[in-house]
């Protein structure tokens, strides 16, 4: 037997879509399917043009720039929110960088300005938008953003941004302790390797795409498609008794040490 998710009525937020391998699209064509009304932010005006592609055909959505460190910017975005949608059901982050040179290079090398560029971009910026979001989400809403395992383990080159992801997993679950008061929930999703443009730009990122795949217990690496199905189940009421939690959909890679062949 087949659940269908009806969020007819009910609004999201997606921030940070860059073009059609994005994870954050992933999300997005869930929500869309399901009904609901979505809202897009971008940064920068070259990535508009993608997205209006990606959007071509789809009723109820609208899209606006917003650099998601810029306090001024966040403030125009949810005020345009409050305008398009009232108030909000739904808040998709999917939203992460780090400088090439802090990957290409030893984690001992890492300077200052990387480091914090890395921890704004991918951890911070959680919650600053939580945080101009709190006034908009509805009870029973939720909040979503998408981590990796290097948070846990070390994954060679991978560097600062592995840090970062630490950080948003533990944001995540500090922003549900104070968000849970107001029925608002907040999650964090593991993607295993998937070939997006960002992951492609990580050194030897091939390998590990190859090994992810070689260890998992289901023999293959997850897809762009289970990551949105997992984040339109912990978006929906499906997922209403979880909040703080690292989701990992990895074909369960991230559980093996090691695989011998028999």
């Amino acid at each position: 037997m087949s659940v269908s998710i009806d969020l007819s009525g009910k609004t999201a937020l997606v921030m940070g879509v860059a073009n059609a391998r994005s994870l954050g699209w992933a999300i997005a064509q869930q929500l869309l399917a399901a009904g609901c009304r979505v809202g897009f932010s971008y940064q920068g005006e070259r990535l508009k043009g993608e997205l209006d592609k990606l959007l071509a055909g789809h009723e109820n959505v609208w899209t606006q720039q917003a650099d998601a460190t810029s306090e001024e910017d966040l403030s125009a975005l949810f005020g345009r929110v409050k305008d398009e949608f009232g108030g909000l059901d739904y808040l998709v982050h999917s939203i992460a960088f780090a400088p090439r040179a802090a990957m290409d290079g030893r984690f001992l090398d890492t300077t200052e300005a990387d480091w914090n560029t890395a921890l704004n971009v991918s951890a911070y910026t959680l919650v600053s938008t939580c945080r101009h979001a709190e006034s908009l989400l509805r009870p029973g809403g939720s909040v979503i953003s998408l981590t990796y395992h290097a948070s846990q383990k070390v994954v060679p080159k991978y560097n600062v941004m592995g840090v970062a992801k630490a950080a948003l997993e533990a944001t995540t679950r500090y922003l549900a302790s104070e968000m849970g008061a107001a029925g608002v929930r907040v999650n964090t999703i593991s993607a295993g390797p998937m070939r997006t443009i960002a992951a492609r730009s990580i050194p030897g990122f091939g390998t590990m795409y190859e090994k992810a795949a070689e260890a998992a217990p289901l023999g293959r690496n997850a897809t762009p498609d289970e990551v949105g199905k997992l984040a339109l189940f912990l978006l929906s009421d499906l997922g209403s008794g979880m909040t703080g939690q690292t989701v990992y959909v990895d074909a369960g890679s991230s559980i093996m040490a090691m695989k011998i062949e028999n």
